[in-house]
């Protein structure tokens, strides 16, 4: 058994999760995806958890699967055929409405590329590259076939999907899929220097602002608003909307509680 597979660090209300196999490309085998689905869950019930990043540890981001070490890689899945569960993983659509951002650090393949299209932020050293290569092994990819084209153009998402070459950084800056390219030495500071930021907001209205994106994407235009509206009552019963609105009375910088 490898040792920990995956790294959690919190630092005041930012959590890095890392993925931690450098000698395997990082790529996920079942003790990763056990470990990488207890980090989740940890960061999103952890009330003090506010912002995370996603990143990998060595060159590599992420390898995808680990094909050497396919078995659990992609969960415990219990009963028959259709009785599978399939949200089961944060790249499998787990709800965390809490941001995150993703640090892409080198190549970034398969799972790891799923995982990334969940990430509110994707930044990108110049040395990383994004790949889905199922279809050369004579594999469809599933979730990212249905999350690239909700972010970018439709045959920029075909391009990923259906070629199964890698693209640069600078490619996947001009797709629409990176939101920033850093130098390699600037990336984890550039990361950090944005999870600040989005601290410097009250965290339970981020998260309900998420979760109105999120939710009515799919929803019609006064179904959509009812629902915006209703999370807008419920925020505004916090503490730290009281704080926000008291703070702004006497100009001063807010104290968020995250309550």
């Amino acid at each position: 058994m490898d040792n920990q597979t995956v790294l959690y660090k919190q630092t005041g209300n930012i959590v890095t999760i890392t993925y931690n196999r450098p000698n395997h490309q990082n790529a996920i085998n079942g003790q990763m995806r056990q470990e990488l689905n207890d980090a989740w869950n940890k960061f999103q019930n952890d009330e003090a958890a506010w912002v995370a990043i996603l990143t990998g540890s060595g060159s590599t981001f992420c390898g995808g699967a680990d094909l050497r070490d396919s078995t659990g890689s992609t969960g415990d899945f219990k009963g028959t055929f259709w009785e599978k569960p399939t949200i089961n993983s944060f790249e499998s659509g787990k709800e965390v409405f809490k941001p995150v951002i993703a640090a892409v650090n080198g190549p970034c393949v398969g799972y790891g590329l799923t995982a990334v299209t969940f990430c509110d932020f994707v930044l990108a050293s110049e040395k990383a590259t994004f790949c889905y290569p199922e279809v050369t092994i004579g594999i469809p990819t599933i979730v990212g076939a249905i999350r690239l084209p909700q972010r970018i153009n439709w045959a920029d998402a075909m391009e990923l999907l259906l070629l199964g070459k890698p693209i640069s950084a600078t490619r996947a800056k001009e797709m629409g899929f990176v939101w920033k390219v850093c130098g390699s030495e600037d990336l984890m500071e550039e990361a950090e220097k944005l999870a600040q930021n989005l601290c410097q907001s009250a965290p339970l209205a981020v998260r309900a602002t998420k979760e109105v994106a999120t939710r009515t994407r799919n929803m019609g235009w006064v179904e959509a608003v009812r629902f915006g509206e209703t999370m807008r009552i419920v925020a505004n019963q916090t503490d730290d909307a009281t704080e926000g609105k008291t703070a702004f009375k006497e100009k001063r910088k807010p104290e968020w509680k995250g309550n």
